[in-house]
């Protein structure tokens, strides 16, 4: 717990000191609140709008966890199919790297124009930005396994398929989880940019008509809420990976013999 508290310590002092400074700023300052409102405004514009706000960060959470997770899965079978078949791998993996260069918004834009405003270019942008650093950090994983241990399974008989969930994957799990929380952060991100480019709901599209209408002061709130969503993904990822580690740890342990 002391070690806990002392980790939380430092972030929470230069936040507070950061809010602080931005406080005292603008009241110096004198500026306008549709050009940068204080903390203490976004605060009431984030409880005064909380029904509002959390309407829209349901829609955002339910678009996000369903591209992230057809994403994830996707990142995780193409980076066993490129494992498993080196050729392919050869063939496919610069392709995917010259994938990841073309623009967001141009990729935004045209799965507008192909499949209108509806959820599906929403849900296959996320999908589209969330599978490519699942599938690098699976692939790094799943090549670093043990040589050695390697070497003992094959001579003792073992077949790829066993090589595969018995060595090979269970040491590429923690790969897998960096990846999924770079990713979860790139899908939060995304499903916003989707839902300003083509939805009726959504903490992008609250931020879009707030700015047209040019209340800052809630662009800064629902910024805040987007915020905290991204960390909340983040922190079911690193929890479940905890709990992973920690079940396979108990495991090993009631797995010794006596």
């Amino acid at each position: 717990m002391g070690n806990k508290r002392a980790l939380l310590l430092p972030p929470a002092i230069v936040m507070a000191a950061f809010l602080l400074l931005w406080q005292g700023a603008v009241w110096l300052f004198g500026t306008e609140a549709y050009v940068l409102p204080a903390p203490s405004a976004i605060a009431k514009q984030a409880i005064d709008s909380a029904p509002l706000l959390a309407h829209h960060m349901r829609a955002t959470l339910g678009i996000t966890l369903l591209g992230f997770g057809i994403g994830a899965a996707a990142g995780f079978l193409i980076a066993a199919l490129l494992h498993a078949l080196p050729w392919v791998r050869a063939g496919f993996y610069p392709l995917l790297v010259l994938s990841q260069n073309v623009p967001v918004m141009a990729i935004g834009q045209l799965l507008v124009l192909w499949f209108g405003f509806g959820a599906l270019p929403r849900v296959i942008l996320i999908a589209l930005v969330t599978f490519f650093p699942v599938a690098v950090a699976m692939m790094t994983g799943l090549s670093k396994s043990d040589g050695k241990l390697y070497d003992y399974m094959r001579m003792i008989g073992a077949s790829r398929r066993q090589l595969f969930w018995r060595l090979e994957l269970p040491g590429a799990v923690p790969h897998l989880f960096s990846g999924l929380k770079i990713a979860a952060s790139y899908a939060v991100i995304s499903a916003i940019y989707a839902e300003a480019i083509g939805a009726d709901s959504g903490l992008g599209y609250f931020m879009l008509i707030a700015q047209h209408g040019f209340e800052t002061v809630k662009v800064f709130a629902a910024i805040g809420v987007i915020v905290l969503l991204s960390l909340a993904l983040f922190g079911a990822i690193a929890l479940a990976e905890r709990l992973l580690a920690r079940g396979a740890a108990q495991g090993r342990r009631e797995g010794r013999p006596s």
